[in-house]
């Protein structure tokens, strides 16, 4: 069970901003598509995260200005990449130990995905009920 597997079946599409967008802008794209973070792009390299909890702090932090900032200077930098071959339970342990919530999935420097804690979740739940429900199958027709 690999990110790759996650991946499939899902619109190839990824919400993203730019380090000079400003936050409120980033702000619209995180309401409108309902959605809790977004990969910071600089052309296709992937140089930050934009996240509810980034908002949070600069609002905290810059008070009502804080929407006049740009991402650059409220998004997390230290970001932590996975490529389409780790595993899914790998993936869930290393958000769980670095207390992230999402992870930008690369391949050869450019982002083609980005999961969060809770597709990881939702996939490791659906694989469980499908082997319980297989197993069931299995007890039944013994």
């Amino acid at each position: 069970m690999t990110i790759h597997s996650i991946l499939q079946g899902r619109s190839d599409e990824i919400y993203s901003c730019t380090a000079d967008m400003s936050v409120s802008q980033a702000v619209e794209i995180l309401a409108e598509k309902r959605i809790g973070a977004l990969p910071v792009l600089d052309g296709e390299e992937v140089i930050g995260i934009f996240s509810e909890r980034d908002v949070l702090h600069s609002i905290r932090k810059y008070g009502h200005a804080a929407m006049d900032h740009v991402v650059r200077e409220v998004m997390t930098s230290d970001v932590i990449f996975v490529d389409r071959n780790k595993s899914a339970i790998g993936a869930l342990s290393l958000m769980t130990k670095r207390r992230i919530r999402h992870l930008p999935v690369v391949e050869d420097g450019k982002l083609i995905g980005f999961v969060s804690i809770g597709d990881l979740v939702k996939y490791r739940i659906d694989r469980i009920e499908s082997e319980a429900a297989a197993m069931r199958d299995y007890i039944q027709s013994a």
